[in-house]
C-alpha cells in the first residue's frame, strides 16, 4: 500500500485536534472511508489506567475521526495479559465499556475469539502461529502507548501485537497469558508481525513510560506528541527516538526494517 504521506508526528494540546491533525498529516480518511470492518486494538495489557494502557479517550477521539469518515463497522478488541483477570474485567475496570456504550462500540476479547491456523517455514520461532479470525479481517489500527520495556526495550505498535495471541497456545512456563514470547522477545514481535501487523499505527506519546512497561516513572518533561503512520516499522523507529534511543539498538526494530516497513528514509 502507497500513500503520499505514510508517517506525521503532532504536538499534543488535545487528542481531538492533535489526532485529527495527525491522521489527516497522512490522509488517514481517504483510506478510511473505503473500509468496512475497522479494528482498533489498544494496548490493555492490564487493568492499571493510563499511561500502562490506552486511554479510552484516546480511543474516543480516533473513533471520532473514522466516524466522519467511514459506516464502517467498528470493533475494539484486544486480549489482556493479566495473569488474573479476564479481558472483560480489563474493559471494565480501565472505562471501556462506558466507552463503547457511548459510541455503539464492539468489545471483542481475543484471548476468547475463534482462532486460525497459520504457517510460515521461514519462522524460526513462530513456524506455526494460532490467531483469532477476527484480527485477520478488515483494517486493523494498534494503538499502543510509549513505553519502554523490560523485555523488547520497548513496547509500541508492533510489540502491542503480541496482545492478539491466544493463551491456550502461547501462556505457557509462566503465569503471564503470553509468556511464551518471552524466551525470545524480539524475533516473536517479529514474527508475529509477519503474520499479520497493523495497517495504521497510532502512539499515545503524550506522556510516556521512562523506565518499565508496567511502572515507574514518566518521561521528564512529558514527551507531549501523538505518532501515526501507515508503516509501524517508521512508526516504532520514531517513537523509539522519543523515548531517547536508537531503533538500531532494538533487535525487533532492526529485524523488520526493510521487511516490514522501513525505520528511516532511504
Amino acid at each position: 500500500m502507497s500513500h503520499e504521506k505514510s508517517f506525521s508526528v503532532e504536538k499534543f494540546t488535545s487528542y481531538q485536534d492533535s489526532l485529527q491533525a495527525c491522521l489527516d498529516g497522512i490522509s488517514a480518511g481517504s483510506v478510511i472511508k473505503k473500509r468496512k470492518l475497522i479494528i482498533i486494538k489498544p494496548n490493555l495489557v492490564n487493568s492499571t489506567p493510563f499511561p500502562v494502557t490506552t486511554s479510552p479517550d484516546m480511543i474516543s477521539a480516533l473513533v471520532g475521526y473514522i466516524r466522519k469518515y467511514s459506516k464502517a463497522r467498528l470493533i475494539v478488541a484486544d486480549g489482556c495479559g493479566d495473569a488474573d483477570l479476564d479481558t472483560s474485567q480489563v474493559f471494565q475496570q480501565l472505562g471501556y465499556l462506558d466507552l463503547a456504550a457511548e459510541h455503539g462500540l464492539e468489545l471483542v476479547d481475543l484471548n476468547q475469539e475463534p482462532l486460525t491456523r497459520l504457517r510460515n517455514p521461514q519462522c524460526k520461532v513462530l513456524p506455526e502461529i494460532y490467531l483469532p479470525r477476527i484480527a485477520l479481517k478488515g483494517f486493523l489500527i494498534s494503538v499502543p502507548v510509549l513505553k519502554k520495556h523490560s523485555l523488547a526495550r520497548v513496547t509500541l505498535a508492533m510489540k502491542n501485537m503480541l496482545g492478539i495471541a491466544p493463551p491456550k497456545y502461547y501462556q505457557q512456563g509462566g503465569s503471564w497469558k503470553k509468556s511464551f514470547f518471552h524466551g525470545q522477545m524480539h524475533r516473536s514481535i517479529f514474527e508475529l508481525n509477519l503474520y499479520r501487523k497493523p495497517d495504521l499505527s497510532i502512539i499515545d506519546a503524550t506522556l510516556g513510560m521512562a523506565e518499565y512497561h508496567l511502572g515507574g516513572s514518566t518521561c521528564d518533561p512529558p514527551v507531549n506528541r501523538i505518532v501515526a503512520g501507515f508503516d509501524p516499522v517508521r512508526v516504532d523507529a520514531c517513537g523509539t527516538e522519543l523515548l531517547g534511543l536508537s531503533w538500531k539498538d532494538i533487535p525487533h526494530i532492526r529485524l523488520a526494517h526493510g521487511v516490514l516497513g522501513r525505520a528511516c528514509e532511504r
